[in-house]
């Protein structure tokens, strides 16, 4: 039996936990990112090109018959903007720890015996 609790401890241990979320959000962002590239951005920026090449699809263009380096530009304008848009989510982040590290605490309270060792300290004044 410990080798089952080893293992169902290390499985659903938070880290764990947070991994599996983010890898099913990563999922989820991809097929956005990919809808806004490929629908989007993708034919705003390289519908000129291929109306210029009398071309209708990315996927027509090809060197030497073979090579598709039309879907390796959509791959590429495809990362740079996944880098963008984590780079804006890590550096909104950046800013908002940054800002809680600035924010001063507020100090602890006195204990009971500080406490009491002002009021002695305040009767001693008083004389």
């Amino acid at each position: 039996m410990g080798f089952v609790k080893e293992f169902k401890d290390f499985a659903v241990r938070g880290n764990m936990l947070d991994l599996a979320i983010g890898v099913i959000i990563g999922g989820a962002f991809n097929n956005i990112v990919k809808s806004l590239t490929d629908d989007i951005i993708t034919p705003l920026l390289l519908t000129p090109a291929l109306n210029a090449l009398n071309l209708s699809d990315l996927q027509d263009l090809t060197m030497f018959g073979a090579v598709k380096y039309g879907m390796f530009i959509s791959a590429v304008i495809n990362f740079i903007i996944v880098a963008f848009v984590l780079f804006m989510l890590v550096r909104t982040i950046n800013r908002m720890r940054k800002k809680e590290a600035e924010a001063p605490a507020a100090p602890p309270a006195p204990t009971a015996s500080e406490k009491l060792l002002m009021e002695i300290r305040d009767e001693l004044r008083k004389k």
